[in-house]
């Protein structure tokens, strides 16, 4: 059976199996066998190959990674543990967003934080999105049963949907801005998740705590690693049960 995995990711970074062969010193043919037969490069090749078509080596070789070895290459994806949001160093977000080329995902109920530390961050990403990064932005429906749950677990009833009301006013400049997506979820939400490109952070939510008192990871993806992925994969099902409103309005 081929290995179509490996071929699409091939051709959707605009290389040919001739190219791949040529840039990590194998014959051609043999990159051929790996897609049309299905064979298990070496080690070092995968790596390799993971590296330049830019996916997980345990997505284009399933079989070739254990979940023990992918276990312990997640555990090295971890750069840095804060004990709280509060204490992660504002330098590290900015820089974050500045050196992001592909994609700048948030998830999180309003994530107002990053508006009122950075006033100029809507002018920023308006400009990464005109510069061809992917930008989404995945706030909280203020009128779901999830944002207010949220609001009383903290002792403070109604103020979520406040700040998601006053966080969607400064996106609203966003609209109509090509590569630029603010949608919204009425997921519950077990952490907020910051990606960009192959870093993230995530801020882990704890019951009865706001956001800046609960801990944030810092990960960055490291092939053949799961738990970069497990974040990653988390917020691509919120997105995709996400949708966006009329006009950019919130439901008041």
């Amino acid at each position: 059976m081929p290995n179509n995995r490996l071929r699409d990711a091939i051709l959707r970074n605009g290389m040919t199996p001739a190219v791949i062969a040529e840039k990590i010193g194998v014959d051609p043919k043999t990159v051929e066998r790996w897609i049309t037969q299905d064979r298990t490069p070496y080690p070092r090749h995968r790596h390799a190959i993971a590296a330049l078509v830019r996916e997980d080596e345990s997505y284009l070789w399933p079989d070739a990674v254990t979940a023990e070895a992918a276990s312990q290459i997640g555990q090295s994806e971890m750069i840095q543990l804060y004990s709280r949001r509060s204490s992660v160093p504002y330098d590290l977000w900015r820089r974050l967003i500045e050196r992001a080329e592909k994609r700048i995902d948030v998830l999180a109920y309003a994530g107002l934080f990053l508006v009122e530390q950075d006033p100029m961050l809507v002018d920023t990403l308006r400009q990464k999105a005109e510069d061809g990064v992917e930008v989404k932005i995945l706030l909280g429906d203020p009128t779901s049963d999830a944002i207010e749950r949220k609001s009383v677990e903290e002792g403070t009833p109604g103020v979520m949907a406040a700040k998601i009301r006053q966080v969607q006013q400064y996106y609203n400049r966003l609209d109509g801005v090509q590569g630029v997506k603010v949608l919204y979820h009425d997921t519950t939400l077990y952490n907020s998740i910051y990606r960009f490109d192959d870093e993230m952070l995530v801020n882990m939510h704890v019951l009865g705590f706001p956001a800046p008192h609960a801990p944030v990871m810092h990960l960055r993806r490291i092939n053949g690693g799961d738990l970069f992925r497990t974040y990653s994969d988390s917020f691509d099902r919120v997105l995709s049960a996400s949708w966006s409103l009329k006009g950019g309005e919130v439901a008041a």
